[in-house]
């Protein structure tokens, strides 16, 4: 029987050590990614403009001193604008995946711990949840709740949880009958001990790297969404509503649309080069 000590070794928590930046992919998405929320806890500092103030005299300004990034229709000044908007696409990233990990660890690992009638209740939900495109299925439900950014969240709440629960009842599937999970029981602990305790920390590696490449997903849907119309609303900065200001002028103004197109793609860029470093590392791909 393995020792108590081993157990927790096995289920506990990991080491720092493991996360020390190795390959470089993990050094240049962590930079790219460490660089944008920097901007963004600086904005009113970094951003020279405030990014809702208009200036008549100063529309449609090429890229030049004192507008880096131009300005837009009504005289905003862009670069502003893209420093401000790093702080609603990051907290998009950050809100949009955290609540779909929370719910789909948990049901997934329900799901995969307690098996049986549980198990393929919860399995024929999620193939239901799958049967629907994507964002078909969120701007469906972002249309009867109504446009905007909680609307956006609870859309991605409904329909994002399916891949983590996925994700982790595999592994709950695999590990509940691993070694240390019969040294567990043997040991008189309580299921809700096992499961939290020491199953769910070992079967976290998958979700937490898919959890960086879903913010690539999560920040293409959030500006996808308020181009839309139907998620953050004008005049705020953010990326995706500057696009769709800027469409009308895209062959005589293109800055207006390029900086904040290329801001996404940086940004984006960073938690696809985050994922996978974090999978080489852990030995998991996104």
């Amino acid at each position: 029987m393995m020792p108590a000590q081993s157990l927790r070794r096995v289920g506990g928590r990991w080491s720092p050590r493991r996360f020390l930046p190795r390959s470089m992919a993990l050094r240049t998405g962590g930079a790219i990614v460490l660089l944008w929320l920097l901007l963004a806890a600086l904005a009113p500092w970094a951003g020279p403009y405030d990014p809702l103030f208009q200036d008549p005299a100063a529309r449609l300004l090429a890229p030049g001193w004192p507008h880096l990034f131009g300005t837009d229709n009504f005289g905003r000044d862009i670069f502003s604008r893209v420093i401000w908007g790093a702080r609603i696409d990051l907290q998009i990233c950050l809100v949009g995946v955290i609540f779909p990990f929370l719910i789909g660890t948990v049901i997934g690992a329900f799901s995969g711990y307690l098996g049986g009638p549980v198990d393929a209740l919860i399995m024929r939900c999620i193939d239901i949840v799958l049967a629907f495109p994507f964002l078909v299925l969120m701007l469906s439900i972002i249309a009867i709740i109504g446009p905007g950014l909680g609307s956006f969240y609870i859309a991605m709440a409904l329909v994002g949880w399916v891949s983590y629960a996925r994700l982790v009842r595999s592994q709950v599937l695999t590990l509940k009958h691993s070694d240390f999970m019969l040294a567990a029981r043997s040991l008189g602990f309580s299921h809700g001990r096992i499961l939290f305790a020491h199953l769910l920390p070992n079967a976290l590696t998958g979700s937490v790297v898919f959890s960086m490449s879903d913010c690539v997903l999560v920040l293409l849907n959030g500006a996808a969404v308020s181009y839309l119309g139907l998620g953050v609303q004008p005049p705020a900065a953010e990326w995706g509503v500057m696009i769709a200001e800027g469409q009308s002028f895209i062959t005589t103004a293109w800055w207006i649309t390029a900086f904040p197109g290329l801001a996404i793609v940086l940004l984006a860029m960073g938690f696809s080069l985050l994922a996978d470093g974090l999978g080489d590392k852990l030995g998991e791909r996104p």
